[in-house]
């Protein structure tokens, strides 16, 4: 049987899932909102909302915060890219990229469709988390140019709403094919200098995946058998226990809108500067250690946009020392230039640290070493906060939500969609919940935190 079918049968099967897994993507669910409502305010987020109107239409299915309605795939391209914007959407160390800001946004575009109750919603997430994280951790990555998420969340996608239309094994399979093989190949990744919207290409992929949905269903057909490849893809990690231990409950979450690769050394920057005492102006270097993918991000020292900002070890770690760790949840235009943050980032030196190579994508590990008014403060960190080894708790994500909205949402507002989201579970419909999250979200991307 091809590793598709063999994916799909296991999706068709599924009737429920255990509590602890409801929970897990009920805690994907508050956070991929979150960072969506982050995401409604920039450029790109505007942007998507545009282009998706006049590619798409309207049509029935909701544009987060909004009243606007367009057709399903172009809603989940637009609350796609909300969450992925600001790189502060969950993520899995196995498969080194974000299922959430694909899986979620489809599920609940095509939930309100079927009028799916509150248990297949979260039934659903992880069914695609499953699919998705199984294909992705089933590559080598070390052997791979890109990691990126578009390249294979679309099976997840695929997956985790044939499942909610409950579509036969077949058309399901047909549809992660389709999906599969068209996804993006994101060219410029490794190499490009410059921050763009596109990034990892999630938006497009979860559009992608819905449309493979609806062209399967009505015959068409992809490569059933491109998994199947075992020089390409450890055929035992696609397929082996399937149903005994969800990926979803493993992943991370993020209290920094930055690359995952970053958080180690923002982490054990601030720890130092907090033990150490350490102040700015005695800063004479800040060396940091990383794993060899680490050294391929843009990082710039005076990022130009946000969308760049994201991928600066540099940047980033001289804004939370100067700012704080909030002023990364998230990063907004009013920190770009500003002279003590980009001071300090010309200080920072990135090196190679060939030891920490093969913990990745397991682990993002990172040391670090300030010298300071004649002295020097160094820490070796491997977790950083977030890891299922270094956890947040419910009430962090739920602090990271409310941290986001302030500004963005009035108070009551927020806390009515918050509520929504984490009492789902309570509820026999969905309702409540789509209704919370017409809430608009105010247009200004350096509203205060």
């Amino acid at each position: 049987m091809h590793r598709t079918l063999e994916l799909a049968s296991f999706v068709s099967s599924v009737t429920d899932v255990p509590s602890t897994v409801k929970r897990a993507a009920k805690r994907v669910l508050l956070d991929t909102v979150g960072a969506g409502i982050a995401g409604v305010a920039t450029q790109g987020g505007a942007a998507a909302l545009q282009g998706a109107k006049t590619s798409w239409g309207e049509g029935e299915s909701a544009v987060w915060f909004s009243s606007e309605r367009l057709r399903p795939a172009g809603a989940a391209f637009v609350n796609s890219a909300y969450a992925s914007m600001l790189d502060l959407d969950d993520g899995h160390r196995a498969a080194a990229g974000h299922p959430g800001a694909a899986i979620v946004p489809a599920v609940l575009t095509i939930a309100r469709i079927v009028k799916a109750t509150p248990d297949r919603v979260l039934t659903a997430i992880a069914v695609g988390y499953e699919v998705a994280l199984r294909v992705s951790a089933a590559r080598d990555i070390n052997a791979i140019r890109t990691t990126d998420t578009g390249k294979w969340c679309g099976y997840g996608v695929a997956a985790a709403t044939g499942w909610l239309k409950q579509l036969p094994t077949t058309t399901i399979a047909e549809a992660m094919a389709i999906a599969g093989h068209t996804a993006s190949g994101q060219s410029a990744t490794g190499w490009t200098k410059l921050g763009h919207t596109v990034k990892e290409g999630i938006p497009f992929a979860t559009a992608g995946a819905l449309m493979a949905v609806d062209l399967a269903r009505v015959g068409y057909t992809g490569p059933l058998d491109l998994l199947d490849d075992a020089d390409r893809f450890d055929q035992g990690r696609l397929t082996s226990n399937l149903g005994t231990k969800w990926e979803i409950e493993s992943g991370y979450f993020k209290i920094y809108s930055a690359c995952r690769w970053i958080h180690a050394p923002i982490d054990a920057a601030l720890a130092l500067q907090t033990e150490h005492r350490i102040k700015l102006d005695e800063i004479e270097e800040i060396e940091i250690g990383l794993f060899a993918r680490g050294l391929t991000l843009l990082n710039k020292t005076d990022p130009d946009s946000t969308a760049a900002a994201q991928y600066s070890t540099p940047f980033s770690v001289a804004l939370a020392m100067v700012h704080g760790a909030k002023a990364l949840l998230p990063v907004t235009d009013q920190y770009l230039h500003d002279p003590r943050v980009t001071s300090l980032a010309t200080r920072v030196r990135l090196v190679h640290r060939s030891d920490m190579d093969q913990s990745f994508p397991a682990m993002t590990p990172a040391s670090i070493r300030i010298r300071h008014a004649g002295r020097t403060a160094h820490m070796d960190i491997s977790a950083p906060r977030g890891d299922p080894s270094n956890p947040l708790s419910d009430e962090d994500l739920h602090d990271k939500f409310m941290s986001i909205a302030q500004g963005r949402m009035a108070t009551p507002a927020a806390e009515r969609l918050r509520s929504a989201l984490w009492s789902i579970d309570a509820k026999a419909k969905t309702d409540h919940l789509f209704q919370a999250m017409e809430t608009g979200v105010k247009q200004d991307s350096s509203a205060p935190l």
